[in-house]
């Protein structure tokens, strides 16, 4: 999820927005260059957006499932997983650099990407993107709230049960570290998948509004103009937030980064000695 997640990044932000307020007449805005481009930034959101239904789905075997656990709570599994879910998304995403047209030539050469007209009212490309939407991030948002909520209904349950047979129900609290350990669990799927859900929100009512009322996004009004922004720009900050909340509330993520500082500073420093 770290790793989709600085792809990110590196598409959407430094090979997109950095180059196109900083660097706009490098090779990078060629045409064929930056429909690359914008190929790898779809395929790594839904990346990164699927390795969090992935995690959440990891997280309802682990506590829902202790049959299947043993089986799918493994490194194998886990990488057959991910490189399934990042090939299938890659490939989804080819069309979509035959998505764009040049939108300049400069010195006979095609500069900048503009989307086609024909990306509006050609059917195929319609239920394409229609298809890109429901994939990333309609069905998501169905998947974690229907997980989650099966987890949470779990754990309630199993917490009752604990309680009774450890003679609890009179309220006495005793230390059970089975039931804390889920808490922290459940606790870091929340975070995840409920940060997901509230910055996504605004870029799903924006593609409603523009699957209700048939707008091309070219002809939206000021508002409706800048309530997409707002949904575009809450898009990549929760493709970017992951890493920190792990930093935030996985103890063995600060002791991996605090080590790899430990070793990293050092030998900087003594480089820059030398």
């Amino acid at each position: 999820m770290a790793a989709a997640d600085l792809m990110v990044i590196m598409t959407d932000i430094i090979l997109t927005s950095f180059r196109f307020y900083y660097y706009p007449r490098s090779f990078l805005s060629l045409t064929p260059v930056c429909s690359v481009i914008g190929a790898l930034c779809r395929a790594a959101r839904d990346c990164s957006v699927w390795f969090t239904v992935t995690f959440s789905f990891d997280r309802f075997v682990i506590i829902c499932c202790q049959k299947l656990k043993a089986n799918y709570c493994t490194e194998k599994t886990a990488t057959v997983v991910l490189a399934t879910t990042c090939t299938v998304f890659c490939l989804k995403n080819i069309p979509f650099y035959f998505a764009y047209e040049p939108w300049a030539k400069i010195n006979n050469a095609p500069f900048y990407c503009e989307t086609k007209s024909s990306y509006y009212t050609e059917t195929w490309w319609v239920a394409l993107d229609s298809l890109d939407v429901v994939l990333t991030p309609l069905l998501p948002f169905v998947l974690i709230l229907l997980l989650n909520a099966v987890t949470v209904r779990h754990i309630l349950v199993t917490s009752r049960v604990r309680k009774r047979l450890k003679g609890d129900s009179n309220g006495k609290d005793r230390r059970d570290p089975e039931m804390e350990s889920r808490r922290k669990s459940v606790i870091l799927l929340f975070t995840i998948s409920g940060s997901f859900i509230f910055l996504w929100l605004i870029n799903v009512a924006d593609f409603l509004v523009y699957v209700i009322q048939g707008i091309n996004p070219d002809d939206y009004p000021p508002f409706l103009y800048h309530f997409g922004i707002i949904g575009f720009m809450l898009q990549r900050l929760s493709c970017c937030i992951n890493t920190f909340i792990y930093a935030a509330t996985l103890s063995r993520f600060r002791a991996k980064i605090s080590n790899s500082v430990k070793y990293l500073v050092p030998r900087i420093l003594c480089a820059m000695n030398k």
